[in-house]
């Protein structure tokens, strides 16, 4: 009979900011190489079933830009709130996704590269896809890539929904609509003065039917929700996944200039007379709440923060005859 002790070591690694036990056995006896795992049906199954999922939420939000019409409210002509002019918007549509979405990928991207080759996961084993190696770095960045656009996503549809549902007017109404009642008046009118007006028709000259469909949908604000979500979640990231001690203050400065872009873009909302302060308000208050949902629930970025310092062994005596 002889006895075999197997000395199990359990190594803390650090994979996608979790601690995670890697058990390595030693014995006498030679480990025999096992075949190379073929990663591809998995991966495949993994990206459709990801891929519908943020397309269910991502359709809604197209459909509400084509097809959707807000609810229609009515107004008073001594509205001094809604009397403002029509101004283009300082920080354009593609401006806010262009940063709001390439900016925190790039982030994103660099970030889980230089955490792989840090918490050294390259010697875990790679994935095999079409067989081919796909560097560790890869399925992170995907992983993250992937929850920050679903939180987008789901942060626009909310905020549309309240858009279409309440069908708030904007600042810049009457200068848009340019309202005339069914008796062929209008705010110009002292007969009007003080009256809740609900049959009407905007002469629009000047204005364009998308203008005139978006003079409808103050709240909440868009870029208020969009420029809060993208920004301060990309901050949050950044302290729970950036880990360099090279510099003290560079994560908290780069932290302080995205949270700065997104309380620029909300105050050029109020100052552009395209929202009420109530508007922006909102909107970045639903952004945030999203950011903070996304990131401790969905991201998880803040699970199993602790490390432990030595190894775990677990002894074991086998006997075989």
């Amino acid at each position: 009979m002889t006895i075999e002790l197997l000395i199990t070591e359990r190594t803390p690694l650090r994979v996608n900011n979790r601690s995670v036990e890697v058990e390595s056995e030693m014995s006498d006896n030679s480990s025999v190489p096992k075949p190379e795992m073929d990663d591809t049906k998995r991966i495949i199954l993994k990206f459709v079933i990801d891929f519908v999922a943020l397309l269910l939420v991502g359709l809604p939000i197209l459909a509400f830009f084509i097809w959707g019409n807000p609810y229609e409210r009515g107004f008073f002509c001594d509205d001094e709130s809604l009397m403002h002019p029509f101004h283009e918007s300082t920080v354009k549509n593609y401006y806010l996704y262009i940063v709001g979405l390439i900016l925190p990928i790039i982030l994103i991207i660099v970030t889980e590269t230089i955490q792989t080759k840090v918490n050294r996961l390259n010697s875990l084993r790679n994935l095999n896809v079409f067989g081919r190696s796909i560097p560790n770095w890869i399925p992170n960045a995907y992983k993250q890539v992937g929850v920050f656009g679903f939180g987008a996503a789901a942060s626009q549809l909310a905020t549309d929904i309240g858009k279409y549902t309440i069908g708030r007017l904007r600042p810049h109404f009457i200068d848009v609509c340019q309202p005339q009642m069914m008796d062929g008046t209008n705010c110009s009118n002292p007969i009007n003065i003080g009256r809740y007006i609900e049959d009407f028709t905007c002469l629009g000259i000047g204005s364009n039917t998308r203008m005139l469909k978006e003079m409808r949908l103050s709240f909440p604000s868009g870029h208020a929700s969009f420029s809060a979500y993208t920004m301060i979640y990309c901050a949050i990231y950044l302290q729970a996944r950036m880990t360099w001690r090279g510099s003290k203050l560079l994560k908290h400065f780069i932290q302080f200039v995205l949270v700065l872009l997104s309380w620029y873009t909300c105050m050029t909302r109020i100052s552009d007379y395209k929202h009420h302060w109530s508007d922006v308000l909102a909107g970045a208050t639903l952004g945030t709440f999203c950011a903070l949902i996304v990131s401790n629930f969905v991201a998880n970025l803040f699970v199993d923060k602790q490390q432990r310092l030595l190894p775990e062994r677990n002894y074991e005596i086998k006997t075989s005859p």
